[in-house]
């Protein structure tokens, strides 16, 4: 029988949040990754209250659906257990986490996802996501409405549409069950990974790493190393061809490992669900978790809002570069103009001219023209005299130019 081999968790509370609202669980055949939301004293509440809930599906199932349907009615016990929560700790509204987990049976797997958190398989060298993201733009992804490069750098790329919490009392858990294989590897993360490192480094990770714990690891460092704005937890599993179910110890990561408290934040602010934003591409610190309802109507609204918002930011910019334009063009008139205020003496071919400008060219463009021209012939002139002219003479005012070509009339050789 192939099962589950080795396993590992790993949490880190990033360099930019406060304190770390991921829950991550790695069991003898359960594993599971919560991302929190909800403020201070919220999203890590919510976490470590859906987790506690869910590993007691850690047990032996006899056929994959039996335990499909055991992680699908524990994500609804545990949403039952966050609206209660909500009830009994008002200040704790607004609260709610994603879950994705993974139950193995002998050498099936069933899934439980909801939220953004992720389930990946390596298989060979094949990398594959095989939850689907319930966020916003995914939602415009499936439609065609966008594709999968403009939702990359969309602004509300991270806008959550399903999630566990006390906003919707049956909410809409995917599930799927699936083979698995020695020498696959799968991996189970908070979006504090996804969104920061990609998948392709995530697949040269798991490649290369040899052991579940080192593979867990070394993720959360390449997040780390990315600025880490927000917390990131990772689950690693292993599958060998082993009959041991339990080679590795259960372990409990993040918020779920400390003891449960309701401790609320004054400085918290009381926030619905649909009020809070996620987790932008960059790494500065993240906003709370956005949660918004799942309807064609709300998605065609926030589309409009979208577009109304683009159209802005394209005059924005248009108006922006006009004048950015105008500027240049009377900054240029103004110069052209101060330099047709200056004068200078110099050589015309053979003879000496009076020129108005400056002695500079621009590319092709001259900054100076002939304003005058005399009779006087460079032979005419001293030595000495002659290079000068040559050299150009500057003068402050067309009168004092004047006043030069009048000297070196009477200059004699």
């Amino acid at each position: 029988m192939t099962v589950l081999g080795t396993s590992a968790a790993a949490s880190h509370v990033g360099k930019i949040r406060a304190n770390n609202q991921d829950s991550g669980y790695a069991g003898t055949h359960l594993f599971v990754v919560a991302d929190g939301m909800g403020g201070h004293a919220g999203g890590d509440v919510a976490s470590a209250i859906a987790i506690q809930r869910i590993i007691q599906t850690d047990r032996v199932y006899p056929s994959p659906p039996d335990a499909e349907f055991a992680l699908r009615s524990a994500l609804l016990a545990a949403n039952t257990l966050l609206a209660e929560t909500v009830f009994d700790h008002p200040e704790l509204t607004g609260m709610g986490t994603t879950v994705s987990a993974i139950l193995r049976v002998g050498d099936r797997v069933a899934i439980a996802h909801i939220g953004d958190s992720r389930v990946y398989l390596l298989r060979g060298d094949n990398l594959s996501q095989v939850t689907a993201d319930h966020t916003f733009v995914q939602r415009l992804v499936d439609s065609g409405r966008i594709t999968a490069e403009e939702a990359a750098v969309h602004p509300r790329r991270s806008v959550l549409m399903r999630v566990l919490g006390d906003i919707d009392a049956s909410p809409e858990i995917d599930t799927t069950i699936h083979d698995t294989l020695p020498g696959d590897r799968w991996m189970l993360c908070s979006d504090g990974l996804s969104s920061y490192v990609s998948d392709e480094k995530i697949k040269v990770v798991l490649e290369n790493a040899i052991g579940a714990d080192a593979a867990a690891q070394r993720l959360v460092k390449e997040s780390l190393d990315q600025g880490a704005p927000d917390n990131v937890t990772v689950v690693v599993v292993s599958v060998d061809e082993t009959n041991s179910s339990a080679s590795t110890p259960p372990v409990i990561v993040g918020s779920a490992a400390a003891p449960l408290s309701f401790d609320s934040d004054s400085s918290r602010r009381a926030l619905r669900l649909p009020t809070l934003l996620l987790h932008p591409l960059r790494p500065v610190p993240p906003d709370d978790a956005h949660f918004e309802p799942e309807s064609e109507e709300f998605l065609d609204e926030l589309i409009l809002e979208d577009r109304r918002r683009a159209r802005v930011r394209h005059i924005t910019w248009l108006v922006g570069i006009v004048l950015a334009v105008i500027t240049l063009v009377v900054a240029l008139v103004l110069a052209y103009e101060w330099t047709q205020s200056h004068f200078f003496v110099g050589a015309n071919g053979s003879t000496v001219a009076i020129y108005q400008g400056v002695q500079a060219d621009i590319g092709p463009i001259s900054l100076s023209k002939v304003y005058r021209s005399t009779t006087i012939t460079l032979d005419s002139l001293p030595s000495y005299t002659r290079q000068s002219v040559i050299g150009t003479i500057n003068a402050n005012s067309l009168a004092e130019a004047q006043a030069i070509t009048d000297r070196l009339t009477h200059v004699r050789p």
